[in-house]
C-alpha cells in the first residue's frame, strides 16, 4: 500500500470557480491536501475568501507559489495563460479551469467581438496554447485540464464500455444550455475569449474528443482528433426583436448567446454539439453516443435520479434542488450530490492522484488545446456562414 503523501497547494482567485474547487479538495482521500493559501488581485473577495477557510490570503502571487507544490488556476479565461505559464516555470502543476485559454482583444476600449476578423483571433488563441504547451514542455510539473465533463460518472462508463468492447463510435450529440452566465465578467468577450460557443460549447465538445481519443487509443493507440468544423453562432438577446420575460439573462455586451457546432474527426465521424444561454428550467447537460455495437446517452442534467414533489414554494427555501432551476414549486429533478454527478470530486481526485504518485490523467493539455483550436476554427466557420473550417492539431 503506498504512503499516503502530502501536496502543497495553492489557489489563484477567489470567486466562484475557486469556491467549488476547495470544496472538492474536501472530498479527496487518496491524498492530503494541504490548502496553503489564496491569491487574487481582487483583495475585496480574497481576503473573506481566505478567512473562511482558515488559509493565509497572499500579496503576490510569487510568494504563493514559493510554498506550493500546485496551483488552482481559478481565475477569467484571460488570464489563465499568465497564471499557467508562471506557476510551470518554477515547476509547479497547474489544474486550470476550462477552456484552457483564448483570444481577448486588442486591449482597447472601444473592442468589440462583433467586429474582430475571427481568423485573426484564432491565430491569437492558438499562439496562446503553444505558449502553454511550451512551459509544459521545459517544466517538471505538468497541466491538468481541470474539464470535469472528462471525470463524470456517465462519461467514464462510456470510456470503460469502448475500452472493453472496441466499439466505433459513429455519431456523438452533446448540448450544454441554460439561461445564462452568473458571472458578470462574462458579457464581455475581452473577457471570457466568446460567448456561448467557448464558455459551454467547451464542454460537450471537450467529452466528446476525448471519447474519441479513448476509442482510437484503444483500437489502434493512437487518438482520434478533429479534422474539420462547421458552425453557426447567433445573438438572440442583442436582437432588437428580443422580447425580456425576465427570465434569461440578456444584457451581453459583444458574445454569442446560441451555437452549433459539427466537427468531423480525422476517421470520417461527426459529432454536433450546441450551446446557449436560453433555455430555462435549470441546466440542460447531455451527451449521447452512438456506436457500431452499442449506444449510451448520458443524462448528466437533469437525470431522475431523485424527483420530488413541492406544493409550495417556501417549503423548500432552505433546500437546494438543483442548478438554475426558477422555482422550486412542483416536480423537480432534485440532485442528491451535484458535484458527483458532474464528476468535481473524481476530477480532482484523479489529479491529486497524479501530482503525488505519478498516475496517468484523462484530461490533459493536448486535450485543451485541441478544443481550443475547434472552438475559434468555428468561430471563423461561422463568420464565414458555417463554411467548412480545419481544425489545426497542435
Amino acid at each position: 500500500m503506498k504512503e499516503k503523501r502530502t501536496v502543497r497547494t495553492g489557489i489563484v482567485g477567489s470567486g466562484f470557480a475557486a469556491r467549488f474547487h476547495y470544496h472538492a479538495l474536501s472530498k479527496i482521500h487518496g491524498t492530503n491536501v494541504d490548502v496553503i493559501g489564496v491569491f487574487s488581485i481582487e483583495r475585496e473577495t480574497a481576503v473573506p475568501y481566505a478567512q473562511e477557510r482558515g488559509i493565509r490570503c497572499f500579496d503576490r502571487m510569487e510568494d504563493l507559489l514559493d510554498e506550493v507544490d500546485v496551483v488552482h488556476v481559478c481565475v477569467p479565461p484571460i488570464s489563465h495563460e499568465q497564471v499557467a505559464v508562471a506557476a510551470l516555470a518554477r515547476d509547479k502543476f497547474v489544474i486550470c479551469e476550462k477552456p484552457l485559454t483564448g483570444y481577448f482583444g486588442d486591449g482597447t476600449p472601444e473592442f468589440h467581438g462583433d467586429h474582430v476578423s475571427m481568423d485573426a483571433a484564432r491565430d491569437a488563441a492558438l499562439a496562446s496554447v503553444r505558449r502553454i504547451l511550451d512551459a509544459e514542455s521545459k517544466s517538471k510539473g505538468r497541466l491538468l485540464y481541470a474539464e470535469n465533463w472528462i471525470y463524470m460518472p456517465s462519461i467514464q462508463k462510456e470510456r470503460e464500455i469502448l475500452e472493453k468492447t472496441g466499439g466505433q463510435i459513429l455519431w456523438i450529440h452533446g448540448e450544454e444550455s441554460h439561461s445564462g452566465s452568473h458571472a458578470a465578467y462574462y458579457a464581455f468577450w475581452k473577457n471570457g475569449g466568446g460567448g456561448v460557443l467557448i464558455g459551454k460549447g467547451c464542454h460537450p465538445l471537450t467529452a466528446a474528443l476525448y471519447l474519441k481519443r479513448v476509442e482510437g487509443r484503444t483500437r489502434d493507440g493512437r487518438p482520434i482528433r478533429p479534422k474539420s468544423v462547421t458552425a453557426r453562432t447567433h445573438a438572440m438577446t442583442r436582437m432588437p426583436t428580443f422580447r425580456d420575460a425576465g427570465f434569461i439573462r440578456c444584457d451581453y455586451h459583444d458574445i454569442d448567446d446560441f451555437s452549433m457546432m459539427h466537427v468531423e474527426m480525422d476517421d470520417g465521424t461527426v459529432a454536433s454539439v450546441f450551446a446557449s444561454d436560453i433555455v430555462i428550467g435549470g441546466i440542460h447537460n447531455w451527451l449521447e453516443v452512438y456506436a457500431n455495437n452499442h449506444r449510451a446517452h448520458c443524462n448528466i442534467n437533469p437525470n431522475t435520479a431523485m424527483q420530488t414533489y413541492n406544493p409550495v414554494e417556501a417549503n423548500f427555501k432552505d433546500i437546494y434542488v438543483v442548478e438554475k432551476i426558477e422555482t422550486k414549486q412542483g416536480w423537480a429533478c432534485t440532485s442528491p450530490d451535484e458535484d458527483w454527478f458532474t464528476g468535481y470530486p473524481q476530477e480532482m481526485e484523479a489529479f491529486y492522484r497524479a501530482i503525488a504518485y505519478g498516475d496517468p490523467v484523462e484530461s490533459d493539455s493536448a486535450l485543451g488545446a485541441d478544443a481550443v483550436s475547434t472552438i475559434y476554427s468555428a468561430y471563423v466557420s461561422a463568420q464565414r456562414g458555417g463554411a467548412v473550417v480545419d481544425v489545426e492539431q497542435l
